[in-house]
């Protein structure tokens, strides 16, 4: 299946790093993160990769011009603009994704079985799966009911419980939710989906970490150190 990565953030709130580079070559024990998130598709069979660039693209095109995955990764590099929100980048890549893909964000790691994903998502038949996890409390929730989404908040404090950890499965239907550039995946989109019983959690407890800022890169790197198949 085909994979999008979403690598075009400004990546603010880690601006140590990202005031000379995108967040996405942010390195985690020496490799860059988005690096490592391909690895992890690559190893369920997942060789071609379209990766939505904006701010500051051209370090991850210097990167992979120069760094080789495999002979059978192929890897896409499409500029999807600077100020574009997540869910425009998704729906400037519509002309490629004709069948049902796979899309996560350039900045979070897991250890979540693709295979099992994938299957829970092809046997419900919904628009959208996403790959729920259980975070630090600063997070939002989502609300699940037998398998289906009954309502998302994103990084809500108030709330606890399960979130949205990225790692999708989603039908190319799905983007005609989208409206435009200014549109973030995360608000319109998931909450059309999810009115339309179309959104679906695939729950997962294990080894899941985000990086948003400083600390979160420190706590990540001491879980991949950890995390012996994540290397």
């Amino acid at each position: 299946m085909k994979v999008v990565i979403l690598a075009g953030g400004l990546g603010t709130r880690i601006s140590e790093y990202t005031k000379t580079i995108p967040k996405p070559m942010i390195k985690i024990c020496g490799k860059p993160i988005i690096h490592r998130i391909i690895d992890h598709y690559v190893r369920y069979g997942h060789n071609e990769f379209f990766i939505a660039l904006g701010y500051k693209g051209k370090v991850i095109r210097e990167y992979f011009k120069k760094k080789r995955i495999n002979k059978k990764v192929k890897i896409h590099l499409i500029e999807t603009g600077k100020n574009t929100m997540t869910g425009g980048r998704l729906k400037r890549l519509k002309n490629y994704l004709t069948e049902t893909f796979l899309l996560t964000y350039g900045d979070g790691l897991s250890n979540v079985n693709l295979d099992k994903l994938i299957k829970f998502h092809n046997k419900n038949k919904k628009l959208i799966t996403l790959t729920a996890v259980r975070p630090p409390a600063r997070f939002g929730v989502i609300k699940i009911n037998k398998g289906i989404v009954k309502y998302f908040r994103e990084k809500n404090s108030l709330d606890a419980g399960w979130i949205n950890g990225g790692f999708f499965v989603i039908d190319p239907k799905f983007i005609n939710l989208i409206k435009s550039d200014n549109t973030y995946l995360e608000q319109e989109p998931f909450k059309k989906a999810t009115y339309k019983k179309q959104l679906l959690a695939f729950k997962y407890n294990g080894f899941w970490q985000c990086m948003d800022t400083l600390r979160d890169k420190e706590i990540l790197e001491s879980k991949i150190k950890e995390q012996k198949n994540l290397d």
